[in-house]
């Protein structure tokens, strides 16, 4: 197409049109382009108006020109012309003020603390703030244009209120209500809902929501400060304390989307009532003293003190004193003092990366952990002691009895109950919304308004292996939020670090399948060429497809050839839609 047809038909068609040459003048300009950019007929010849600068930017970004109050434009996908100069540049935009309107508002309510979700008239999801993501764990990638009866289930007897208040055209204020989400989460909401009605249509509902279970959390620690001011005593006219230590998280706090940390969450809620102890094991980064202090915390001994102790960062010589206590003179410089074992008495103390304690201490913990009493080094006095163990480590249990890192007597005590945390790529469905959380945990720390990723970051996270599990997904957000312009609110793959980009394309590279007769294998230009047009869903996914036809469909052998978990094969292939009966001989 000519550019003088061009921008004739963009201008019947709605569409403002504009040519602009190696100067940055405007060239040409189309009747709807003036009327939108208010040029009046003064535009051609004459430098791009401020307004429509941001008309210079890919369409992929949208951003916003304002030409006028109220008055918005935006770039759309450009055509094609055979008769543009060579260096000119074709702009196409359009009118915008009720997208911009929108995502405005949009921005306003994920600022605001309360919590809100809007469905239309079908009671189907439309969105939710991120108050409300942080508050029921859920994401709009996963739940918009659900019905909010699969989403969410009511545990009083007034049922779901947004559908009330649809159907009857009258709103509800301040109703609390206990419901549970589609991941198990339980929720304790003091909520207002409303119906969205306009002209006398009912165009959908939404609903208000305050998390009821802070205002339940800061009445325990009004309670709390008030006995700590009762253990306030004098002695010796000087005024003291009991100071007791407390874990920070609680199950609640433990983003997650997927099956198999809904599973672990079941199991570590129903032990966490008992007072055995636990081994906590998984990967660098998985969230194990999370879960341990979660379990503390909802346990009867929540009250208690919790104590950890990170065994491989205390030189091997001290690490015995701090845990049973010292009497005078048991070694130079000596004092009398209390372990970690008589401070933790009554409440929890974890053991962080058990299988770097020494062997020949392990034997001393075995003795208190059966007796129940602690000797102190140096002293002969045995003290009792009511302490819960909780102990974690990075490596199997396995694989610590088999490297002697671990006795074979003390691991059948600590791993009383043993809980895996399973790596990040075996749960790739909490990315998402690990991303969310850790986006808006940043927001508040840099005061920044950074909406999401996009989707070429989704994909490339959720096709990464993450080796370092939850921190290196945490620090990869933190990075990208440093580093990202104020003027941007969507985090792209430009500001993502760079070694997981760079990974994540040699992993394309590996897996890139030729194709017969259509690029030889050592053509290497023309392959790289070939593979930038391919997305890395669709790379991942021929290799998964050629992993399986080459196994006949066995996904535990196929998985050892891709080098991930069955779990993980297990997920593409359900999330690519893959049928394994295609493959079966």
């Amino acid at each position: 197409m000519k550019w003088s047809e061009a921008l004739t038909a963009l201008s019947q068609c709605g569409l403002g049109a504009l040519i602009l040459d190696l100067d940055g003048q405007v060239r040409k300009i189309n009747a709807r382009g003036d009327e939108l950019l208010h040029g009046d007929g003064k535009l051609e010849g004459a430098p791009l108006p401020a307004c429509a600068v941001p008309l210079l930017q890919p369409v992929e970004e949208r951003v916003y020109g304002n030409p006028a109050f109220g008055e918005y434009i935006a770039r759309c996908p450009t055509p094609t012309l055979e008769d543009l100069p060579e260096g000119y540049r074709f702009l196409v935009f359009q009118k915008t003020d009720y997208e911009a309107c929108h995502d405005m508002l949009l921005s306003a309510l994920n600022q605001i603390k309360e919590s809100v979700i809007i469905c239309d008239q079908d009671s189907r999801i439309y969105f939710l703030n991120d108050a409300a993501v942080r508050m029921d764990g859920l994401t709009n990638y996963g739940v918009v244009g659900e019905k909010l009866p699969n989403v969410y289930k009511s545990q009083d007897d007034k049922g779901l209120l947004v559908p009330w208040v649809i159907e009857h055209k009258q709103p509800l204020r301040d109703v609390r209500q206990h419901y549970t989400t589609c991941r198990g989460r339980a929720v304790d909401i003091m909520a207002s809902c409303y119906p969205i009605v306009q002209n006398g249509q009912v165009l959908g509902g939404c609903s208000v929501m305050e998390d009821w279970s802070t205002v339940d959390e800061l009445h325990k620690k009004i309670i709390d400060l008030q006995e700590k001011l009762l253990h306030v005593t004098k002695e010796g006219g000087k005024k003291a304390h009991k100071n007791v230590l407390k874990a920070k998280y609680h199950f609640e706090d433990i983003i997650f989307a997927s099956d198999a940390m809904a599973a672990l969450m079941q199991r570590c809620r129903h032990v966490a009532k008992s007072s055995s102890s636990i081994l906590i094991y998984g990967e660098t980064g998985t969230g194990k003293e999370l879960v341990a202090q979660s379990i503390h915390n909802a346990s009867s001994r929540a009250d208690g003190p919790f104590l950890a102790i990170n065994c491989a960062a205390i030189p091997e010589n001290l690490l015995e004193g701090i845990l049973f206590g010292t009497e005078k003179g048991a070694y130079t410089g000596a004092e009398q003092r209390p372990g970690l074992f008589e401070q933790a008495d009554g409440g929890t103390l974890l053991l962080d990366e058990i299988n770097s304690m020494n062997i020949n201490l392990q034997p001393k913990l075995l003795r208190v952990l059966q007796e129940g009493t602690v000797r102190r080094v140096g002293g002969m006095t045995e003290h009792p002691v009511d302490v819960r163990v909780l102990s974690n480590m990075n490596i199997t249990p396995q694989q610590a009895l088999e490297e002697h890192k671990l006795r074979r007597d003390l691991f059948y005590r600590l791993g009383v109950v043993d809980l895996r945390v399973p790596p990040l790529r075996e749960r790739m469905e909490d990315v998402p919304l690990l991303a969310k959380h850790f986006i808006m945990l940043y927001n508040q720390k840099l005061n920044k308004n950074v909406r999401n990723v996009d989707a070429q970051v989704l994909e490339l996270f959720q096709s990464y292996n993450w080796p370092g599990n939850v921190r290196e997904l945490q620090h990869a957000i933190e990075f990208a939020m440093n580093v990202l312009p104020d003027d941007r609110n969507m985090i792209t793959l430009d500001y993502i670090p760079e070694n997981i980009v760079q990974v994540q394309q040699e992993e394309k590279d590996a897996f890139y399948p030729v194709q017969p007769g259509l690029i030889a294998p050592y053509d290497k230009p023309k392959r790289d060429k070939y593979a930038k047009k391919r997305t890395l869903r669709e790379v991942e996914r021929a290799a998964v497809y050629q992993a399986l036809r080459h196994h006949q469909g066995n996904i535990s052998a196929a998985a050892r050839q891709l080098g991930m978990s069955r779990q993980n094969l297990q997920y593409r292939i359900k999330r690519d839609g893959i049928d394994l009966n295609e493959f079966l001989s």
